[in-house]
């Protein structure tokens, strides 16, 4: 493999595995490193949003997840399951500002309702340098196509990832749920 033309995290929540891969196999064909990471209960979200277990490298973070009412869907465990001190339940701004350290990268929110403000804001506020989710319930062949054109033009056609986000959100009417937040102090 030549030099990757980018490093991405792609992050996979529970039950998204499919769609994880889709996305992977066509960012790998662009010229990007993926980095996929399962999430199989909190604690393996946690490291990640801390940026403990990121490479140092990892330009943007894909966050392939299932979203309700502006919260990261996390697997219901057992109660006997849990390891000490791991937060049950799903991951709203709450749990983001209390886990979340993501100096500069650029984070997509790829799930229903991940673009909640208030979400977002959680994101900008721990130092992401851009946030970008759909603020409704998008279709899932439409979450899928709005990563993938994301990265082709951002990689294939070497446009700003603001600029990108324009034109993947512009392929139809349903993609207009998509919201960028840009941190005004980076």
């Amino acid at each position: 493999m030549s030099k990757p033309v980018m490093s991405v995290a792609l992050v996979c929540g529970p039950d998204c595995d499919l769609e994880t891969q889709a996305m992977r196999a066509a960012l790998e064909y662009f010229g990007a490193r993926v980095i996929t990471y399962w999430i199989g209960r909190p604690n393996d979200f946690i490291p990640l949003l801390s940026g403990e277990d990121l490479y140092n490298d990892t330009e943007v973070i894909v966050f392939n997840f299932h979203g309700c009412e502006g919260k990261f869907v996390m697997p219901e465990l057992d109660i006997d399951v849990y390891e000490e001190g791991e937060p049950q339940g799903d991951f709203g701004s709450e749990e983001i500002l209390r886990y979340t350290k993501l100096d500069g990268k650029a984070v997509i929110g790829n799930g229903c309702t991940l673009g909640d403000p208030k979400l977002a804001r959680a994101f900008i506020d721990c130092g992401c340098r851009v946030y970008i989710g759909p603020d409704d319930y998008p279709d899932g062949n439409d979450e899928l196509m709005f990563v993938i054109r994301l990265f082709y033009e951002m990689i294939q056609n070497h446009r700003s990832l603001e600029e990108a986000f324009r034109i993947a959100r512009s392929m139809n009417d349903e993609l207009s749920m998509y919201k960028i937040y840009v941190n005004s102090r980076t």
